[in-house]
């Protein structure tokens, strides 16, 4: 049984009381024997309570009006309320319970208590319950660990006084396929997100120090030994209880990373095609056509060396016929992006021509766009070609000695017939052209049409002129052609 007071010890309980009444911290005063005998307007408060009767009159009391919960939710035993430690002069540090009133189905406050025995000559004279209002820093916290794990961005916490993992999220276990236990309560030391960054000396000092570390790449280990690559960020935090903590946040890089492979491999391949492509190929910036590449096929065909032309531009070295044919070509590309099979002809570096089918197209090289442009030598063909039609042209000449057949044949060799049903616009010949235009389809020279017609040679000539220019035609041959496709129309008959 409690010693009893003299009333000597009233004046020490009085002055204790006053100390105590205006602190933020709720204070409970309790006697050795469980009776609650007062407390401050802040425990009161902390409790919903009037007046120090609604806490209860003992210890015991108190149990069953409010419950006490573990913060993981446990409820906390009679025995081990804050209170009845008190009443076994048990004292303590940073005991954090969820208080509620008894029934009702959620916590209402969130209390830090420490709790310590005064002595009077040996023995306990007066237990002091000291209470700290958490619920807003907690509920602050809750709101935060809400957000930490909902968040999509991958992110750890570190500790800074013992650089340990404190937090992970769903992101970052996602990200590095790490469980949560292999991470939290682990030391950096152990699992070192830093070891492989790029700026590993700079980002280890500015941690020590609390301070952010910028954002830099990173090697992020992975649990089969095999890395990630990442972008990392280190931002100053705290947590609820006041203990500073870096949180860092990752990206994943290794999407970036296999495409920038693809892409290198891709531009390899790319350039080993373009450097032993049997077709001549140019390579030229879009903005201002300078001359970036040109593979051994072209230099073979102009005969020029590489560092001759490559940061050139082909103005300067004169690769076009002309200055038009050049800008004709640019404004192609500029206007389309690409054309096909233009006739140009290139100049060599010895000045000879040759004559090409240019095609080009606008790519992307390193992420440059560019202009790809191949060039396919016909000057064989084209000289055959040529000579083809000279051979007919001067076989026609004088064709007085061919078959219709053969000249039909010849004709068809120097150019292909319209085609069936295409319009054709009229054209209106005199009679004397028409008469003129009979004889030339029967082989006819200038003299032998005079000597048909009774007319001079000169005016004969003038009859030609007129007529190759109303027709079309620039020489005995397509004259020919042009009748015979139209002799129904002009009623001349090339077979008579």
């Amino acid at each position: 049984m409690a010693k009893a007071r003299t009333s000597n010890d009233q004046p020490d309980r009085e002055q204790l009381q006053r100390i105590v009444e205006g602190l933020s911290d709720g204070v409970i005063l309790i006697e050795p024997d469980g009776r609650i005998v007062w407390a401050n307007a802040a425990a009161l408060a902390m409790h919903g309570c009037a007046g120090v009767a609604d806490l209860g009159a003992t210890v015991s009391e108190y149990q069953h009006r409010f419950t006490l919960r573990l913060r993981a939710g446990q409820p906390l035993p009679a025995s081990a309320y804050p209170m009845a430690r008190l009443c076994r002069g048990e004292a303590f540090e940073n005991v954090i319970v969820d208080v509620c009133k008894t029934g009702q189905p959620e916590p209402d406050w969130v209390h830090r208590e420490r709790g310590f025995v005064l002595d009077r000559d040996g023995k306990p004279d007066c237990l002091v319950l000291i209470i700290c209002d958490a619920t807003e820093a907690f509920e602050a916290e809750e709101r935060f660990e809400s957000m930490f794990n909902a968040n999509p961005a991958p992110a750890l916490i570190v500790r800074l006084a013992d650089l340990r993992y404190v937090r992970v999220n769903e992101g970052f276990l996602e990200l590095s396929g790490w469980e949560r236990d292999q991470i939290v309560g682990r030391s950096l030391y152990d699992f070192d997100i830093l070891e492989h960054a790029v700026e590993r000396d700079k980002a280890k000092a500015r941690l020590g120090r609390g301070d952010a570390v910028p954002q830099m790449e990173a090697e992020l280990p992975l649990p089969g030994g095999d890395s990630k690559l990442v972008l990392l960020a280190g931002h100053p935090a705290e947590m609820a209880n006041n203990e500073p903590c870096m949180i860092f946040t990752f990206a994943d890089l290794e999407p970036r990373r296999r495409a920038e492979m693809a892409l290198r491999q891709s531009e390899e391949r790319f350039a080993t095609a373009f450097r032993f492509a049997p077709v001549p190929m140019l390579l030229t910036s879009v903005d201002g056509h300078r001359i970036l590449n040109v593979n051994h096929a072209f230099l073979a065909l102009t005969e020029w060396g590489h560092d001759s032309v490559v940061g050139r531009k082909p103005a300067e070295i004169e690769l076009f016929e002309s200055s038009a044919t050049r800008r004709e070509i640019e404004k192609k590309v500029s206007e389309s992006g690409s054309f096909r099979g233009y006739e140009v002809q290139i100049k060599t570096r010895t000045g000879d021509l040759v004559t090409c089918l240019a095609s080009a197209e606008t790519v992307t090289i390193n992420g440059q766009y560019c202009i790809l442009a191949a060039f396919q030598d016909i000057s064989d063909r084209k000289r055959t070609e040529l000579d083809l039609i000279a051979a007919i042209e001067g076989a026609m000449q004088d064709s007085s000695w061919l078959s219709q057949k053969i000249m039909d044949r010849l004709a068809a060799l120097r150019g292909p017939p319209p085609q069936h049903g295409a319009p054709t616009p009229p054209v209106e010949l005199t009679a004397r052209e028409r008469e003129v235009l009979a004889l030339i389809t029967k082989g006819k020279t200038d003299d032998a049409i005079a000597d048909a017609l009774s007319l001079k040679r000169n005016t004969v000539r003038n009859h030609v002129a007129r007529l190759y220019a109303k027709i079309g035609a620039h020489s005995r041959a397509e004259a020919i052609i042009w009748a015979r496709d139209r002799g129904h129309q002009l009623g001349i008959d090339p077979q008579s």
